[in-house]
């Protein structure tokens, strides 16, 4: 359905603009994505609002379960805001040698959080349907092999979940 607008001139007169479609995550749109993600290998779907990977801005939603492996790593190009749509994310920030340096439980301690440019992070769903909303400067650029910590490398989903779970800052995977 084309979005509308009537604008009102002197004589009255109505006349339809048209607009670009909507784009909208309501809750069916959440419960299709986290079904997606509970069918996926990867136990993780994402859903893109922008158009192309190549767009100045990327905004997407991603239903992440609480067993998808996400590897410390870094976007040495842009900032990442994450948000919480449902569920809650533990967010933790590393130095170069995997010491954590903040933990934030998205979803309970905050509702907003601004991963640094550079900043080495991960990130840990905690609640099954979990799906949180990232924003980062676009082109989308796959990680590179430098920009994923070597110190996690090798290591499971498993154990760097259940270290994730109880990481704290001034500790060390070991």
């Amino acid at each position: 359905m084309e979005a509308t607008r009537r604008h009102k001139f002197p004589d009255n007169a109505a006349f339809p603009i048209s607009e670009p479609p909507l784009k909208f995550l309501d809750t069916a749109a959440l419960n299709a994505l986290s079904e997606q993600a509970q069918l996926s290998p990867r136990l993780r779907a994402n859903r893109n609002l922008h158009e192309e990977l190549s767009d100045p801005v990327q905004r997407l939603a991603i239903a992440m379960e609480p067993d998808t492996l996400v590897v410390p790593h870094r976007h040495p190009h842009t900032w990442e805001l994450l948000y919480p749509l449902r569920g809650r994310f533990v967010v933790l920030h590393f130095d170069e040698a995997g010491m954590v340096t903040a933990r934030t439980v998205l979803g309970e301690d905050s509702s907003v959080l601004e991963n640094p440019t550079g900043a080495w992070h991960a990130v840990l769903s905690l609640d099954s349907g979990g799906v949180i909303f990232e924003v980062k400067r676009g082109p989308y650029l796959p990680l590179a092999e430098a920009d994923q910590a070597a110190w996690a490398t090798g290591r499971s989903a498993a154990e760097l979940n259940a270290w994730y779970a109880v990481a704290q800052v001034g500790e060390r995977l070991t």
